[in-house]
């Protein structure tokens, strides 16, 4: 379950609110927010990053703090590495996830619906914004340079919200997903390099 959760907040980049500081803000439409996300991305073919990710248990009334670091390379090629002591990788195809942790060197591998995949999100970013997505709500503002989007699904699913904040290059900041059970996942990104040259060799879980 928590290898979906962590798919969906890389399919709507795919990915962040920022610490607080001076505010200038104004709001704009979430088809606005959508088409600087579009824009801003074209530009990009392959990133990389290193990430902290703290994941809220509403539960335990905990937070665990991880880090690691991530790769992508269009259309659909996505790489997570864990650091110790929460060791790990997952590895996305598409809609075909893969994963294995520090326990169990036996790959997991689940495979999501086609129209869930990678590839078909960035198809529906290959054009100009003009609506939103059936099936989302969504809200935008502009502070500071920095664009926050935050998407709902319609519906009873187990994502309540997914934000991402950006800068209008493309350079994603911070994803964070809101549960409908409470818990909360953030992911920051650092030390992003952009357009590196990722190959296939880049992308394996061994």
């Amino acid at each position: 379950m928590r290898m979906k959760r962590t798919y969906v907040f890389f399919l709507v980049m795919l990915a962040l609110l920022i610490d607080s500081f001076p505010c200038h803000a104004s709001t704009i439409s979430p088809v606005e927010g959508l088409e600087a996300l579009r824009r801003g991305f074209a530009g990009i073919s392959d990133f990389t990053a290193d990430i902290t990710q703290e994941k809220r248990i509403s539960l335990m009334k905990r937070t665990m703090v991880m880090s690691g670091s991530i790769r992508f390379k269009k259309p659909d090629h996505f790489l997570m590495e864990i650091n110790p002591p929460f060791s790990g990788r997952m590895l996305l195809r598409d809609n075909i996830i893969e994963q294995v942790s520090h326990r169990d060197k036996t790959p997991t591998r689940i495979a999501l619906p086609p129209e869930q995949g990678l590839k078909q999100w960035f198809s529906k970013l290959a054009s100009p914004v003009t609506s939103l997505p059936d099936g989302v709500t969504a809200v935008a503002d502009l502070t500071n340079s920095f664009y926050t989007l935050t998407i709902a699904p319609r519906g009873k699913g187990q994502v309540k919200d997914i934000s991402i904040v950006f800068l209008g290059d493309g350079t994603i900041r911070r994803f964070i997903i809101n549960e409908q059970n409470g818990d909360r996942a953030t992911m920051t990104l650092k030390k992003i390099r952009r357009n590196v040259g990722l190959t296939e060799r880049d992308f394996r879980l061994e």
